[in-house]
């Protein structure tokens, strides 16, 4: 990992940090255990994730509202299994 990548995993692994902690646990999850190796277009989509409101990106991993796309739709499948491997 460059510096370039270090210093962008950084920043968005403190925008996981939202204050919510059940959702500051599955973000923070997602960060360590399966961002790195995500394809480009899944990364992007999840900074554009975390661009949202605490209250929406919980409804989505929570299943209270369905995601508007199905690409995001299929990142918080990941996001939510990445918390489901682990008790």
């Amino acid at each position: 990992m460059t510096e370039a990548d270090a210093q962008q995993f950084g920043k968005l692994r403190w925008r996981c940090r939202r204050g919510i902690k059940e959702l500051d646990v599955l973000l923070t999850r997602y960060m360590d255990e399966r961002f790195r190796n995500a394809p480009a277009a899944e990364r992007a989509a999840f900074a554009d994730l975390l661009e949202g409101q605490d209250n929406t990106i919980y409804a989505y991993c929570f299943g209270q509202q369905d995601p508007p796309t199905a690409e995001l739709s299929a990142l918080v499948g990941r996001i939510t299994a990445a918390a489901a491997d682990k008790p």
